[in-house]
C-alpha cells in the first residue's frame, strides 16, 4: 500500500435526528461537528436524513404517496396543452 494517498480511517458517529438514533462506526468521512459518546470519548458526528432507525423498510411503518393524484394532475396539464394546440 502506498503511503500518504489514502484518507484517514477512524471512528465516526452517524446520527439520524428524525428517529433519535445514532451509531458509532469506522469511516473515512469527516466532520467539524463532534459529539461525546457513551464511552466518554469525543468523535466527529455526521447527521443523516435517513437510517435503519427511520427507513420504512426497517421500521415497518410505510407512508402512502398520492401517486394517482399526481398522475391525474399530469394528464390534465398535458390534455389542456393538446387542446390549445388543436385549436
Amino acid at each position: 500500500m502506498k503511503t500518504a494517498i489514502h484518507p484517514e480511517y477512524g471512528y465516526v458517529v452517524y446520527r439520524d435526528r428524525s428517529a433519535d438514533y445514532s451509531f458509532l462506526t469506522r469511516s473515512t468521512a469527516t466532520s467539524e461537528k463532534t459529539i461525546e459518546w457513551a464511552d466518554g470519548n469525543t468523535y466527529p458526528v455526521l447527521d443523516v436524513d435517513i437510517s435503519a432507525g427511520s427507513h420504512p423498510f426497517w421500521t415497518g411503518k410505510q407512508r402512502l404517496l398520492d401517486t394517482a393524484g399526481r398522475v391525474e394532475k399530469f394528464r390534465q396539464k398535458y390534455a389542456r396543452a393538446q387542446q390549445r394546440a388543436a385549436k
